[in-house]
């Protein structure tokens, strides 16, 4: 369902490619890499537009709360997090990640 132009999902896909593995960016901070200011929605968009069988880890991308921002108990969520926990990054209280020590 690519609603928005695909050069610009590609930018924003090889932004995301970029994150280290152990560390997380926020929404806000992908757009702003990606030229893009503020657009924090538009890179949720971009990613939901990734294949299935994605490379791109896009399980390394969290609201600016540092929380996961898929629906809790969808099996989208609980993938990301077991995604996210294997690499190292762990959830503290209110399921929040701290970005200081895990942000990009």
């Amino acid at each position: 369902m690519a609603n928005f132009e695909p050069d610009i999902n590609h930018r924003i896909w090889q932004i995301v490619a970029t994150i280290p593995q152990g560390k997380v960016a926020t929404y806000g901070s992908v757009a702003e890499k990606a030229g893009m200011g503020r657009a924090a929605r538009r890179i949720g968009h971009a990613l939901r537009d990734l294949p299935l069988d994605t490379r791109i880890p896009w399980h390394r991308v969290v609201n600016a709360q540092g929380r996961i921002a898929l629906p809790a108990g969808s099996s989208r969520h609980q993938a990301q997090r077991q995604r996210l926990e294997k690499e190292g990054i762990s959830f503290g209280r209110h399921e929040r990640i701290d970005l200081k020590q895990f942000g990009w």
